[in-house]
């Protein structure tokens, strides 16, 4: 049973850092692309990161790039979110999400977290 399991989420002030984790188990994922996405309050689930498990490259919405991190442990199965610079309008719950091949920023995904909670006061 595949399982992606999301934590680290928290309550934070502007300016500060959070780092998200996804534990994933069940399956390799050396040939997934691992996504984190969020969803803010009435708003649609939005792309936010991205890392093909295997190689490494990176990918970043526009909105965080220069401020989160994407990362992998494959050691550990674990995926990161490094958030510095934290600002109000990222507060949402983010999702962990894996896709079988490439990168995609639509919510096209075979796996899903549940999701941790991020709110980042002002």
């Amino acid at each position: 049973q595949v399982q992606l399991v999301e934590s680290g989420g928290g309550l934070v002030q502007t300016g500060g850092s959070l780092r998200l984790s996804c534990a994933a188990s069940g399956r390799t994922f050396s040939s997934y692309a691992m996504h984190w996405f969020r969803q803010a309050p009435g708003k649609e689930r939005e792309f936010v990161a991205a890392i093909i498990w295997s190689g490494g490259r990176t990918y970043y919405a526009d909105s965080v790039k220069g401020r989160f991190t994407i990362s992998r442990e494959s050691a550990k199965n674990t995926v990161y979110l490094q958030m510095n610079s934290l600002k109000p309008e990222d507060t949402a719950v983010y999702y962990c999400a894996a896709r079988f091949g490439g990168v995609t920023t639509n919510a096209d995904m075979q796996y899903w977290g549940k999701g941790t909670l991020v709110t980042v006061s002002s």
